[in-house]
């Protein structure tokens, strides 16, 4: 959920080369011939690193590859279409969430169909692409969430980053920040999916489950967040505040925590104060499952099954270890895979709290909720919206979640 995946994407991003689609491709099934390749990428042109991957994979499969960048919900839509019409590309790139909905279509084949080796992709990231107990796919790479601090504003407040190991002694920082004459923390709660992104981290954190969204734990987490904005920990405008629009706010240097994600790095390192990372507590310590951003490699069906062999090549070019760095690199994802997620902490000391922190996380899709997820999604954030604004109590708020959600 870079984040949260799409919505960075989509905005204020102009394409300037696009590559033509060619669907119907002339091949003899065996080698040779034109694959299709559509990913979410539309901020990336024919002179990106990523392009250049996509070319150099087909060469390696021995085939020319024509690629097509969408926005996360146009490609969806698109591929959703292309099933129809018996016109799917060759592989299709999809932000995780999506994986369940296309693979209940009937849009995408198994791992199993297709044999790509799923055995060196971290367990808790394939999940986010599994649904009936069968994998649809592997993850290129992951992101999700942790705190950014502000140094000098928890020097000033005699705040150290080592002491919030759980939400009591989170709080009782936000306390001694505000008392010093700055801001607490900052976040997302907008009434769309990037509200419940931001929440899942203290929802999860809590022991609650989303199949039952009312739960004391779950309670207990919107009470949290509630807490927060009633005492002025949290500045009001969290209601409102997207990933982008919270980070803003963060950069103010008047903050002392923002959650976000590995997406805001680039952004950090501009902002003129020293920062720090910090894993996202859980209620009585440890890390907090965050949810996992990221995009998935997937073969959609063809009524050619003799073509799912280069596309298999394809998949595991993209995937390999060798290609994986720079394009996790490139996206600011942490590796699906241990060996790649080691090269990368070599390389970037600070992002060892996010590789722990993608360790930890959770596809929003898992637990067999599959199709069933943007539904409950849906209510998790009006319930947020509904507590946070002081229209309901939490309690409230998510018992009429929990029941419109089933």
């Amino acid at each position: 959920m870079e984040s949260w995946a799409g919505s960075r994407r989509a905005v204020g991003v102009a394409l300037a080369a696009v590559v033509a689609v060619a669907c119907s491709s002339s091949d003899n099934g065996s080698g040779g011939g034109t694959y299709t390749i559509w990913d979410p990428y539309p901020q990336f042109d024919n002179a990106s690193d990523w392009v250049k991957l996509l070319s150099r994979c087909g060469t390696d499969a021995g085939v020319t590859v024509t690629r097509t960048g969408n926005d996360t919900t146009d490609l969806t839509k698109k591929a959703l279409l292309a099933a129809q019409q018996g016109n799917s590309p060759d592989v299709l790139v999809v932000d995780n969430p999506v994986v369940s909905t296309l693979a209940e279509a009937g849009v995408l084949t198994t791992t199993e169909e297709t044999k790509l080796d799923t055995s060196a992709m971290a367990p808790n990231l394939l999940a986010a692409g599994q649904s009936g107990g069968k994998a649809y796919g592997l993850p290129i790479g992951a992101n999700t969430l942790a705190l950014y601090y502000n140094k000098a504003v928890l020097d000033a407040a005699g705040v150290t980053p080592a002491s919030i190991k759980d939400w009591t002694s989170l709080t009782a920082a936000l306390a001694k920040v505000t008392t010093a004459g700055k801001k607490g923390i900052t976040f997302s709660a907008i009434g769309t999916e990037e509200g419940s992104f931001q929440f899942l981290p203290w929802f999860w954190g809590s022991g609650a489950q989303l199949s039952t969204l009312d739960s004391p734990d779950g309670v207990a987490a919107l009470s949290l967040w509630t807490e927060w904005l009633t005492k002025g920990y949290a500045p009001n405008s969290v209601i409102n505040n997207t990933q982008t629009t919270s980070w803003q706010e963060f950069a103010t240097g008047q903050y002392a925590f923002a959650e976000n994600g590995t997406w805001q790095l680039a952004n950090a390192r501009k902002a003129g104060f020293e920062y720090g990372i910090i894993a996202i507590p859980g209620r009585t310590g440890g890390t907090a499952p965050a949810p996992t951003g990221g995009e998935f490699v997937t073969i959609p069906a063809q009524q050619r099954t003799d073509r799912y062999a280069t596309a298999q090549k394809l998949v595991n070019c993209l995937a390999s270890s060798d290609n994986l760095l720079a394009t996790d690199t490139t996206l600011s994802y942490i590796a699906p895979t241990e060996a790649v997620q080691g090269k990368q902490v070599a390389q970037s000391p600070e992002l060892k709290v996010w590789v722990d922190a993608v360790k930890a996380a959770k596809g929003r899709t898992g637990d067999d909720l599959g199709t069933r997820y943007p539904r409950i999604s849906e209510q998790l954030w009006k319930a947020v919206q509904s507590a946070l604004s002081g229209a309901q109590t939490p309690q409230a708020a998510l018992g009429q979640a929990q029941s419109a959600a089933k």
